[in-house]
């Protein structure tokens, strides 16, 4: 081995040293790993709260047509479960559309629809697959159309563009699509939206009833 390469491998060597000296000295390992196993503990708890949220969402919807006090307590619960899942892990898009789903439920649709934007931010999509991803983009166009914004038509159907790209066996998505096509008269498009929801659901009423209306207007 000649000179030059002994004298370059010891000072890699040294630097080396020097590098785990000062992680040692400052106990950066340990912290790292604490953090880590924070992290960690912090995902596990914060998926607790998501499962015990989403099962009382389920059964506050099959209690929807009973009274409202039969309902408003379940409600209440899950969203507490949805926002200590949030507060734990907030880069987590479930949580978020959890917390989207029952602000629905009890008729908070301005809330809803901030919620569901949370889940939709970049740092949180991520947490997504991609059928999931266009189906949270389903829920923000639906929630938009609920609302009965001026101006929120357009935006719906950017939302359901990526929806039915993202998730295209939605059938509602493609029927909302539809009625939102409707509702800038462009009965063209409207028609071949409600016909991809028919393919996708034959039984989807509200899909089949537009066609019809469609074809006896035309």
């Amino acid at each position: 081995m000649s000179p030059m390469v002994t004298d370059i491998l010891l000072q890699v060597g040294l630097i080396l040293l020097s590098i785990f000296m000062f992680l040692a000295l400052h106990d950066i390992p340990k912290k790292l790993y604490a953090k880590f196993r924070l992290r960690n503990r912090s995902q596990a708890q914060a998926k607790r709260h998501f499962v015990v949220g989403a099962q009382l969402l389920a059964r506050a919807r099959s209690r929807s047509d009973s009274s409202r006090s039969a309902v408003a307590p379940l409600a209440e619960q899950a969203l507490a479960e949805a926002d200590k899942a949030v507060a734990l892990d907030p880069t987590d898009a479930a949580a978020h559309i959890l917390r989207s789903l029952v602000l629905d439920l009890q008729g908070f649709k301005s809330s809803a629809l901030d919620a569901i934007d949370a889940a939709l931010s970049p740092l949180a999509a991520k947490s997504l697959s991609e059928r999931e991803l266009g189906d949270a983009f389903f829920k923000r166009a639906e929630l938009k159309m609920a609302m009965g914004r001026r101006g929120k038509v357009e935006s719906a159907i950017g939302d359901l563009d990526r929806a039915v790209e993202l998730s295209p066996e939605n059938a509602r998505a493609f029927c909302l699509l539809g009625e939102c096509y409707e509702a800038k008269k462009m009965e063209a498009e409207a028609r071949k939206a409600y016909e991809d929801a028919v393919r996708i659901e034959p039984e989807l009423a509200l899909a089949r009833e537009a066609l019809d209306r469609l074809v006896s207007s035309s």
